[in-house]
Formats: C-alpha cells, structure tokens, sequence
C-alpha cells in the first residue's frame, strides 16, 4: 500500500463529515457566497462583476460536488447550472 492509498484511507472519514455538513447547511453556505460576492462587488464598484461572478458559480458548483449532488448512485449527474446573473444588490 502505498503512500498516497494511506492518506485517502485515513482522509476518507473527514471527506464523509464536509460532505455531511455541505448537505446539512449548503443552503446557508451558498447564501454566504453570494453575500460575500455582493459585498466585494460593492468595494470594487463593480469594476470586477464578471470575474466575481464566475468564481461564485465555481464555488457553488463545488458545494454542490461535496454535496454529492451529482454523485452516481442517482438518476445520474444533475444537469448543468448555469449562473442567474450577478448577486442582488439590496
């Protein structure tokens, strides 16, 4: 057994508690990201939108992956989210 079949055995128990959580509070998280967009798309005056916005769709997408929402076993993987548009700003 080699090294890195080591380290995926002992990190196997903690990848099933983030996969726990990201189901449990992923609601929450999501609601997080897109907070956290709106806040530094208002410190840049909007100067940076698109990229802001991309990196939020990539940060929702791997909660969604640690959620196991497309993990085989289901009616196979979820189809693909595209992003609304930038995060609301109230």
């Amino acid at each position: 057994m080699g090294l890195l079949d080591n380290m995926k055995a002992k990190l196997a128990p903690a990848k099933d508690k983030v996969s726990d959580l990201a189901r449990q509070h992923g609601d929450k998280v999501q609601h997080g990201i897109d907070r956290a967009a709106q806040a530094v798309d208002e410190r840049t005056k909007g100067k940076y939108s698109d990229k802001i916005h991309a990196g939020t769709g990539k940060a929702k997408d791997a909660m969604d992956r640690l959620a196991h929402k497309d993990h085989p076993g289901t009616d196979g993987p979820a189809a693909p989210t595209q992003p609304e548009g930038p995060p609301p700003t109230s």
